[in-house]
């Protein structure tokens, strides 16, 4: 009997070891819990010919960011899938050849034309999918829908209860504004797969975009202790409940989680998550009018200085400019900004010029020319989607905006901005920004 994969699909391997340590292996690769390395070589242990088995391997390390050894397994993969996969292995090693290869744009092209033939081939499907996912890195600016569209399109192929599909689903639409979707999708996949951290990821997002802090709060404290600290996400899952602790102006607490779990020096995530948490927590922090205290900004950009030192990813650009503002080095920022407007020029981001400008403005507010960082920022605010990651992280830009137009004297632009939000989701935050505005007396966004 041939051996399958957990929906049906055909494996390519004689060993029915081979075969259950693959299943158990993908679905701990896509939940993302610790152990899935370790069951996927098992895998290839006992099929030392099974061409998905380093395949998963090698996605594996591609999100882990080990890129040699993700282009050592897939090279593996692609010389014995060649040999003896079928053509569903041989078009699911291609994509994930292109992604681990640095062609994204075409990765993202062979994965949608994959996922129309074998749409239960979930590892690829779920390549698109996610914050950091291809759609979301593509410079689109409608790739929010576009993981909804992508998902309806192929949702009569999944179980109602499929805690895989229901994650990403929830994900799609959460982020896409639905949120009452959303939220029912992912709790009932945590509810299904409780160790599955991409659910409680996105459960922790849509309970922020609805404002319900206490419920989201309340998630991660109970769910936190049961992911090893070892988990790529689990610094940026506590960053979650720093900016919750943050939203409620109790810095004494946001500084303790970070300290505990997101700091470079906490933290056992990923480059992308480690710069991108602790410069967009401590600038939002700073930007609220708290205190950032004494050698915190000087870490993160000690620990930044290691990775993303050429322009061009857009997320991680942004970031950086933020470091590298708020530690005064201008010269960094300008630098950046000049590649990204040539790379803009050239039509080589496709991200657009929205990149440099973020940038630009991220300068201008930590010299604390509010007027101009404002005058940046109004233009391309509504482009920052095309930046990639989750509606949380971008929020940054935004509260920069928000803050600028506040200390330049722009109150009725902020209070049209204040009023969205808060139409959006309650906000404490935005509650206090509010009554700061409405008094002339109170020092803006300074508290």
């Amino acid at each position: 009997m041939g051996r399958l994969d957990r929906y049906d699909l055909p494996l390519s391997t004689t060993s029915d070891l081979a075969a259950e340590r693959y299943r158990t292996g993908v679905d701990l690769l896509l939940s993302l819990w610790p152990g899935a390395g370790e069951t996927l070589e098992e895998s290839i242990a006992a099929d030392p010919d099974f061409a998905l088995a380093y395949a998963a391997r090698a996605r594996l390390h591609a999100i882990s960011v080990q890129p040699a050894q993700a282009r050592a397994y897939i090279a593996m993969a692609l010389d014995l899938v060649a040999r003896n996969g079928t053509d569903r292995e041989r078009s699911h090693v291609d994509v994930l050849s292109l992604a681990i290869n640095g062609q994204a744009a075409k990765a993202l092209t062979a994965a949608l034309a994959h996922t129309d033939r074998w749409p239960r081939d979930i590892v690829i499907l779920s390549m698109p999918l996610g914050a950091f996912g291809l759609f979301a890195f593509s410079g689109m600016a409608d790739h929010d829908q576009a993981r909804v569209d992508l998902c309806e399109r192929h949702a009569k192929h999944f179980d109602a209860d499929d805690w895989w599909f229901l994650t990403y689903r929830g994900w799609a639409h959460g982020e896409n504004g639905d949120l009452q979707l959303g939220r029912a999708l992912t709790q009932r996949a945590l509810q299904l797969r409780r160790h599955n951290v991409n659910a409680a990821h996105a459960v922790a997002h849509v309970l922020y975009e609805s404002g319900a802090n206490d419920e989201a709060q309340q998630m991660i404290t109970g769910w936190l202790p049961e992911y090893d600290k070892t988990g790529v996400l689990h610094g940026h899952i506590a960053w979650h409940s720093a900016l919750i602790a943050l939203e409620r102006a109790d810095t004494d607490r946001a500084l303790a989680i970070y300290n505990e779990h997101v700091a470079p020096a906490a933290s056992l995530g990923t480059p992308i998550n480690i710069v991108s948490d602790t410069s967009s927590f401590l600038w939002r922090m700073q930007a609220y009018g708290h205190a950032v205290p004494s050698g915190m900004w000087e870490d993160a950009a000690r620990y930044a200085s290691d990775y993303f030192k050429d322009a061009g990813f857009p997320f991680a650009d942004f970031h950086m400019a933020l470091v590298a503002a708020a530690t005064g080095d201008s010269k960094a920022v300008e630098q950046r900004v000049a590649v990204l407007s040539r790379l803009v020029d050239e039509g080589k981001l496709p991200a657009g010029p929205v990149v440099p400008a973020i940038c630009r403005a991220s300068l201008a507010f930590a010299e604390e020319k509010y007027a101009l960082a404002a005058e940046i920022l109004e233009p391309v605010a509504r482009d920052v989607v095309r930046i990639g990651g989750s509606g949380a992280q971008r929020e940054v830009v935004e509260d920069t905006l928000l803050v600028a137009l506040m200390r330049s004297g722009e109150a009725g632009k902020a209070h049209a901005i204040l009023n969205e939000r808060l139409h959006r989701r309650p906000s404490p935050r935005d509650e206090r920004w509010l009554d700061q505005l409405r008094s002339a007396h109170a020092p803006l966004a300074n508290r």
